[in-house]
């Protein structure tokens, strides 16, 4: 039996969710271990905000198990309350409160809070400590709104749209702050619609299309050409030399050995060798460029972005 301290971060088998006849949440599985950052992604009504909310407790699951830090999120849910930090898209403060206040009121919850004025300090908020917050920026709040999910020093944390309105500057510093949690040992749950957020941020990835996990794993297998995902669409590899590859004469190389292998020219002197690649492969063409004494100076595996793998997994057509 394993332990809560020795469980996943956050571990789902087979969760449903259902409301009427819509399938919000659909059989999903799902594990992350501690101390990594996940992010989240899938289209709208996907079903993201349903699971996270079920990882926080807020809705019941209709079948499954869900466990977070090693507890039960519904029958457990004063002490994991304490052990985890939650940033919501809508801010969540009362819009008579002053920013200090609210700081303040969160972390009078916590048994061991962070400071208050350095962590205002840390989010830009220490100028408008005394603002209403209905007098605040969209992306004052969004700042206002992190605070408060990290005032209590959590073991988890779960930010929805964390940058969301922010402008490029506190987008930077929001990204500086998850890295920080997580040189901390801190466990992130991040959802977001920005591809190059997530593939920043993000150790692992999972993609969530009609209450299924779609696609998971860590960020740059995910991405890689010659991952689980991509293996139909590997892009190639691009290659660098000193001198001319002879490329009829390779490709010549490559259909007597019966290899999916082809090199071509692609600009500025580089080259790319297409089809399925293997180790013998690479040998064979090495060979070649060794006894046409071309220098090989650089050889890149292309990958693709996440946008690109999002896309693949979750199609192209808009949803309505």
């Amino acid at each position: 039996m394993i332990k809560a301290a020795d469980s996943p971060a956050l571990l789902l088998r087979s969760v449903s969710k259902s409301y009427g006849d819509v399938k919000a949440v659909s059989d999903l599985s799902l594990s992350l271990e501690r101390g990594r950052v996940l992010a989240l992604l899938g289209p709208n009504g996907a079903g993201k905000t349903t699971t996270v909310e079920m990882c926080e407790g807020f809705i019941k699951p209709d079948g499954g198990e869900i466990r977070i830090l090693g507890l039960d999120p519904v029958t457990q849910t004063t002490e994991l309350r304490s052990r985890i930090g939650i940033m919501l898209q809508g801010g969540g403060a009362y819009p008579g409160v002053r920013v200090g206040e609210m700081l303040n009121l969160v972390a009078s919850y916590s048994a061991n809070p962070l400071d208050v004025d350095w962590l205002l300090e840390v989010v830009g908020l220490q100028r408008h400590r005394k603002t209403n917050y209905r007098r605040l920026s969209g992306g004052q709040q969004q700042r206002l709104s992190l605070a408060c999910a990290l005032v209590g020093r959590p073991e988890l944390i779960f930010l929805d749209e964390p940058t969301a309105g922010l402008d490029a500057q506190s987008r930077l510093a929001v990204w500086d702050l998850v890295s920080s949690l997580r040189r901390d040992g801190v466990t992130v749950v991040l959802t977001t619609h920005l591809m190059d957020e997530a593939e920043s941020l993000a150790d692992d990835v999972a993609i969530i299309d009609r209450g299924r996990v779609v696609a998971a794993g860590p960020t740059e297998e995910i991405t890689s050409a010659s991952g689980p995902i991509s293996q139909s669409d590997a892009r190639g590899m691009k290659i660098s030399v000193r001198g001319e590859i002879p490329v009829q004469l390779i490709n010549r190389r490559f259909e007597q050995a019966e290899m999916d292998l082809r090199i071509a020219p692609h600009s500025g002197g580089v080259y790319e060798l297409s089809g399925k690649q293997t180790p013998r492969g690479i040998a064979l063409f090495a060979d070649a460029c060794a006894e046409a004494d071309v220098l090989i100076t650089s050889m890149a595996q292309d990958s693709r972005s996440l946008e690109d793998v999002f896309l693949d997994v979750t199609g192209r057509e808009m949803r309505n």
